[in-house]
């Protein structure tokens, strides 16, 4: 990337990934925090262990347990074998919980009580079970608003920000689009097998149409 706040963004990226600490990654929606979050686990040393990812806006609160922690066959109705639950898949790696902003209240507690204890229980069984999994959560709410508003935990939100990472928009950092454009138009070129040649008046051209459209 051409502009200052990604080039910092990279930066710290590379300096939080070894450290194996919880980190919230905020932005707009499509900003691009799931990439951020795949470059934090491909610097990390679970580089080569489970990457969950999940998209909290689709969590049931009805099987918010079960599907965060697993179950054992026949705990309840439909429950026709066993499963891991995401924390289960994600053990020994990283668990990237997008949108996590999205969850209810019960299940807000519950993924509070799993990071304090590292360990979770799964819906059916009797005994917790030890758990090691790395945390990365993103959303493009404002956690802190929602705080005020009473729909956001407070001890979940401290224990999610331990580092935050804030993906700023496109149109914050205009010197970014050439790069972008170039790397979209590569990798559409190697997936169709042909040649592509963009050369810096058609970035140009291209910048000068996303300045126009913005104003």
């Amino acid at each position: 990337f051409a502009s200052p706040a990604m080039s910092q963004l990279a930066v710290l990226v590379q300096r939080v990934a070894p450290r194996d600490v919880t980190v919230l990654i905020t932005g707009e929606s499509g900003t691009g925090k799931e990439k951020v979050a795949e470059a934090i686990v491909a610097a990390s040393r679970r580089q080569d262990k489970p990457f969950v990812r999940f998209n909290c806006a689709s969590l049931s609160p009805d099987l918010a347990e079960a599907e965060l922690f697993g179950h054992s066959k026949g705990a309840f109705t439909g429950a026709t074998r066993a499963r891991p639950g995401l924390f289960g898949e994600a053990d020994g790696g990283t668990l990237l919980l997008d949108e996590v902003g999205e969850l209810d209240g019960g299940a807000q507690a519950r993924l509070l009580r799993a990071l304090q204890e590292g360990e979770v229980r799964p819906v059916g069984e009797e005994r917790p079970r030890k758990v090691d999994v790395r945390i990365l959560a993103a959303t493009h709410r404002d956690l802190r608003e929602q705080i005020r508003q009473g729909k956001f935990r407070e001890d979940l939100f401290y224990r999610l920000n331990v580092v935050n990472l804030k993906v700023p928009p496109l149109r914050e950092r205009p010197e970014d689009i050439p790069v972008l454009l170039r790397s979209f138009l590569d990798r559409f070129a190697e997936r169709d097998r042909k040649s592509t040649r963009l050369n810096s008046s058609h970035l140009v051209i291209s910048y000068a149409v996303f300045c126009l459209k913005k104003k």
